[in-house]
């Protein structure tokens, strides 16, 4: 839920200085045997360009942003940093689940298919990519299965709130929060607000426990001030069935059956409001690459403010409307008053002109009346040379009436015809 905050000075100089700090990271591995409990198998590539990429359509935008010099935080179930398209987009990051610094591995594949949503670089013969490739994944590890799901393993409030403040701390611009809790809690509250002072975008999925009857739960962070919370659509932009309603809801974003990687390598097909919070962590950095002094504030107000409008409304679940990238990026906002234009100047009038569209009017009226009396004349000539060639065929030659017999004169009486009938046929 988006609300203003306010920003220190200090807090800003605490985060350049927490960026500034921080070293690149050596090349990722992946996990050792029995580090997962449960690893899931890598998928297969995928070759097809995926319908969230046709829609969004992030080539558009990467003239102007690429997302190069953002880092964003990935608070979820770790980043396989070796898959073929993330190599050289992932840090080290942090796993407060055993308190060490490598949070480049993933066991389910969940925090992988978030990050290459925001940063997979593109691959010949592949078709999926991230929105934002030139930007780097800062990976917090907070669980070892789907967080966030109905079946998942809920994350641990205190290894959360953790988990924000070391995003913080690392110079994170953006921190993707694909993860949810159903209660409020104090730490996550405080560190939710710590990162809001610090100048950082967060953005948070608003949890696919959507009921058809009573209220849905309130998920947080999504509902905590100062957090973008981010419901699914799918490709006819209509809202997923399991994506939650409630005022939490600020933007949507394709989450219905997209595309993303596995962890080792490989994709597969998911969905839910978790793959839709990244396409609003990307958007994010791609506005903080192309506009650096931007606030967090004004970054949220302009993914907003350029949202596509969408079938419902915000209390069906669409917030402000489907977020869009190149608009994000290429348009700007403004907080000044409309400017007035001066009136358009009147036309003068120009007699001459004026005769001669008189003129031109007439030709046009007499140029008519003529057109239809030629086209009555050629229905006609039409009709008797039709008519003509029939009256042929049935011996028919046009002839004049003769003159009636002057006054007075006499007309001969046709001659009476008598018949003699013979003796011999004769009675007594």
């Amino acid at each position: 839920m988006v609300r203003d905050r306010p920003l220190t000075a200090l807090a800003l100089v605490a985060a350049v200085l927490t960026g500034a700090l921080v070293t690149p990271a050596p090349p990722a591995v992946h996990a050792a045997p029995g580090y997962c409990q449960s690893p899931s198998d890598p998928g297969e590539v995928n070759t097809e360009t995926p319908w969230h990429q046709r829609w969004l359509a992030p080539q558009r935008v990467w003239p102007f942003s690429t997302g190069a010099g953002v880092r964003v935080a990935v608070i979820d179930s770790g980043t396989d940093g070796s898959h073929p398209q993330l190599t050289g987009r992932v840090t080290t990051g942090f796993d407060p689940l055993h308190g060490t610094f490598r949070g480049d591995v993933d066991c389910v594949s969940h925090g992988t298919a978030v990050a290459s949503i925001i940063a997979a670089r593109q691959r010949n013969g592949v078709g999926f990519h991230g929105l934002a490739p030139d930007a780097t994944i800062v990976p917090i590890r907070v669980s070892e299965r789907i967080a966030g799901e109905v079946d998942g393993e809920e994350v641990s409030a205190t290894v959360f709130a953790q988990a924000i403040r070391q995003a913080v701390d690392d110079g994170a611009d953006v921190i993707n929060l694909s993860v949810t809790l159903y209660r409020q809690d104090p730490e996550v509250e405080a560190a939710v607000r710590y990162a809001v002072e610090r100048d950082v975008v967060l953005v948070a999925a608003v949890g696919n426990q959507h009921r058809e009857e009573g209220p849905d739960p309130v998920p947080y962070p999504a509902a905590y001030d100062g957090v973008i919370g981010v419901g699914a659509v799918d490709a006819t932009g209509t809202r997923i069935a399991k994506s939650q309603v409630g005022p939490y809801v600020d933007i949507v974003a394709p989450g219905g059956a997209v595309v993303a990687a596995t962890h080792v390598s490989g994709h597969a097909v998911y969905e839910g409001t978790s793959f839709a919070t990244p396409m609003v962590s990307a958007t994010a950095a791609l506005i903080r690459s192309a506009e650096p002094r931007l606030s967090a504030k004004e970054v949220t107000r302009r993914l907003l403010a350029t949202a596509d409008p969408v079938p419902g409304n915000a209390d069906q679940g669409y917030g402000r409307g489907v977020v869009n990238p190149y608009r994000a990026v290429t348009e700007r906002l403004t907080s000044a008053a409309p400017v007035a234009q001066p009136p358009l100047p009147e036309v003068r009038y120009d007699a001459a002109a004026q005769e001669r569209a008189d003129r031109w009017a007439w030709f046009g009226r007499v140029a008519l009346w003529i057109g239809l009396a030629l086209a009555v004349l050629a229905a006609g000539v039409a009709a008797l040379a039709a008519l003509l060639p029939r009256g042929r065929r049935t011996r028919w030659r046009p002839t004049r009436p003769s003159a009636p017999p002057p006054a007075g004169s006499e007309i001969d009486e046709p001659e009476e015809i008598f018949f003699q009938v013979p003796t011999s046929m004769t009675r007594d």
